[in-house]
């Protein structure tokens, strides 16, 4: 690796100007300087003998093979700013713009990102990556950045190559080849597999040199042959041979049960690059009268893409010329562009676009295909029922770092305050105030993706009602009401006796007793002393209200509000009577709520009176009377009926 640190500037922009020459010099001669004022010699502490800024511009220079805009460029030389203390990303934003200072932040975030937090599983990560990722740039210039740690993996500190290695192969390159992006993911696994299974991959490298040796080089004798035939038939192609990866034997092996490599039928391909569609589908006719073709075998996706936008034909053929007897051989067909598209998937769709195209056209297009393409992903895991979370899908959440660097997912539109109590319940309480990157916010504010987020606290406890208004997270609501329902008991029971008895009045009756008799009864279960008062405080809280209690007591308890038409109406014609406590009692129980006698059975004339009758409580409060036997009470909904009986002293 070149000394990159002791370089000027004007030769670090000329390494990046010959790697893109589209490159506008004087934004990235300006992040080129203030890199080097904010990194200064610091080493970059997962690698050996390597500084910041020295690995920031080499994975700047290897991103150039995507084609990339300028802002990624900016950001993938400034990915370490946030690395020194007291740097600002309100300084990105203001010099290199708030996409620049977007695309630092969450590479900032990825980077702190590994497969080592036993809190999280493999899935998950693949869902945070792409969640955090909406832009394409960010996905790209995180997978660059493990791309250039596995092509420089014995420059690693021995302290991280092994985790580093492993994330390569269960994160990133399965998230790489989700989007297609074929030549990154087979990078990763390339430089990753050796090191983490050392014996297996030397077991696999030793049977591939004795297949060597047995079959000699017959597969680049048998792609010099295709094509000088398919040359001769007029179509122009490029013919590539491509011997199965050491990492993608060992999952065939692992999946399989086998230990030899005779075993794996699908170990050889030749890949065939034509000039257009028709191309394809004639040479693939040419291929099955050449030899023969294994019909199970045979995949169409160009008419049938896969997901991720994948497209070729796949066809496996036996008695190939110049290939042994019994070797199956995969051959894939596929124009120039969608040989672009398998290489760089997603990618694509992005970097290599139109001259002179809108910026902000592009990334929104860029974002529209991504989510097109987890989309796609996500049916089609539920459509095959995968148990992974699945398929990789953009969920609401978000995640922010604490200053240690530790993850911490939270839901869409979380404040300082959710951070807070997902961190602790002690520290939530104690909440004073917030720094995020770096300056003082609201207990209000929104987080974003990628934020840095550092709490300052009071001493003891002091939290507040208010805060019930701000948090958006579940668990920490939840948090919240548990402490105040048991530090300030007596308070909330107060307060929700008031209320009560608010409402009480309201609807014309007496107030709470002492024992809260009211509520003895509450959705039909019998409540105890303590449970009348837990009723309460949660009304004092002002998480229950009191119509909803009301509303569930027993119907003959407790009236609705009675309209002031109403009152006025019973008023002028004292059609009702205030109280049944001096004619009625209901179930053995005296009642305070208004009642009339039913016009159709005119109970209060009967002689001799009934001992028992029925009451309908109707939607107005009021018990309308009837005798036990009436047929518009037989009819009425049980649950609106009550037997009543007259009081022994009437």
């Amino acid at each position: 690796m070149s000394p990159t640190a002791s370089l000027t500037t004007d030769a670090l922009l000329a390494r990046l100007s010959s790697a893109l020459p589209s490159l506008h010099e004087g934004r990235c001669r300006a992040a080129l300087d203030y890199a080097r004022e904010v990194y200064g010699d610091r080493s970059f502490d997962l690698m050996n003998g390597v500084t910041l800024l020295e690995h920031a511009v080499a994975v700047a220079e290897q991103l150039t093979e995507f084609c990339p805009d300028e802002d990624a460029l900016l950001s993938c030389i400034l990915q370490h700013v946030l690395r020194v203390p007291d740097s600002s990303l309100d300084r990105i934003s203001e010099e290199f713009g708030r996409s620049v200072r977007d695309i630092v932040s969450r590479v900032h975030l990825l980077s702190h990102l590994h497969t080592s937090d036993w809190r999280k599983s493999i899935d998950d990560m693949k869902i945070m990556l792409v969640s955090i990722s909406d832009d394409i740039r960010i996905l790209l210039i995180v997978l660059t950045i493990e791309s250039f740690f596995m092509d420089h993996v014995k420059d690693l500190k021995s302290a991280f190559r092994s985790r580093l290695c492993r994330q390569s192969l269960q994160l990133f390159a399965p998230v790489a080849a989700r989007l297609g992006i074929y030549a990154v993911k087979y990078r990763l696994e390339r430089s990753a597999f050796p090191e983490c299974y050392p014996v297996d991959a030397a077991h696999i490298h030793e049977q591939l040199q004795q297949l060597h040796e047995e079959d000699g080089l017959f597969l680049d004798r048998t792609a010099q042959h295709l094509q000088h035939l398919l040359k001769e038939q007029g179509i122009a192609s490029d013919v590539m041979t491509r011997e199965k990866q050491p990492y993608s034997i060992f999952q065939k092996m692992q999946t399989k049960s086998v230990t030899s490599l005779s075993k794996i039928t699908d170990l050889f391909a030749i890949r065939v690059v034509v000039g257009t569609m028709a191309d394809c589908y004639q040479t693939l006719g040419l291929l099955h009268r050449m030899a023969t073709p294994i019909s199970h075998r045979f995949k169409d996706y160009i008419s049938f893409p896969k997901p991720n936008g994948y497209q070729s034909l796949h066809t496996s053929l036996i008695g190939l010329p110049q290939a042994p007897k019994n070797a199956m051989i995969e051959v894939q067909i596929r124009t120039s562009a969608m040989h672009r598209e398998a290489e760089y998937g997603i990618a694509a769709h992005w970097f290599y676009k139109e001259q002179g195209k809108d910026d902000g056209v592009l990334h929104s297009a860029s974002r529209m295909h991504l989510s097109d393409v987890l989309l796609k992903q996500q049916m089609i895991g539920s459509a095959s029922g995968e148990t992974e979370q699945t398929a990789l899908h953009l969920v609401n959440h978000i995640y922010v770092l604490t200053p240690r660097g530790d993850i911490i997912e939270l839901p869409e539109g979380g404040t300082p305050l959710d951070f807070a109590f997902v961190l602790h319940t002690d520290l939530g309480l104690r909440f004073k105030s917030a720094r995020v990157n770096g300056g003082i916010a609201a207990i209000s504010h929104t987080l974003e993706n990628g934020d840095i987020v550092e709490i300052q606290t009071h001493k003891h406890a002091r939290p507040s009602l208010h805060w019930l208004e701000v948090l958006v997270t579940p668990s920490a609501r939840s948090k919240l009401k548990t402490y105040f329902f048991s530090h300030h008991r007596a308070q909330f029971l107060q307060r929700g006796r008031e209320s009560t008895n608010a409402e009480l009045k309201a609807r014309g009756l007496a107030p709470l007793d002492n024992d809260c008799s009211i509520l003895h009864s509450f959705h039909g279960k019998e409540l105890t002393m303590k449970q009348r008062e837990d009723l309460l405080v949660k009304v004092g809280m002002g998480s229950v209200r009191t119509s909803s209690i009301l509303s569930h007591l027993p119907l003959h308890a407790v009236p609705r509000k009675m309209s002031l038409l109403h009152q006025k109406k019973t008023k002028k014609s004292g059609a009702l009577l205030p109280s049944l406590t001096d004619l009625v009692r209901v179930e053995g129980q005296p009642l305070t709520m208004p009642y009339r006698f039913a016009k159709c059975c005119n109970v209060d004339a009967m002689k001799p009176r009934p001992v028992q009758m029925v009451g309908l409580v109707l939607r107005t409060g009021v018990i309308s009377v009837h005798r036990e036997g009436c047929a518009m009470a037989k009819t009425a909904n049980r649950e609106r009926r009550v037997l009543m009986h007259w009081n022994e002293r009437t």
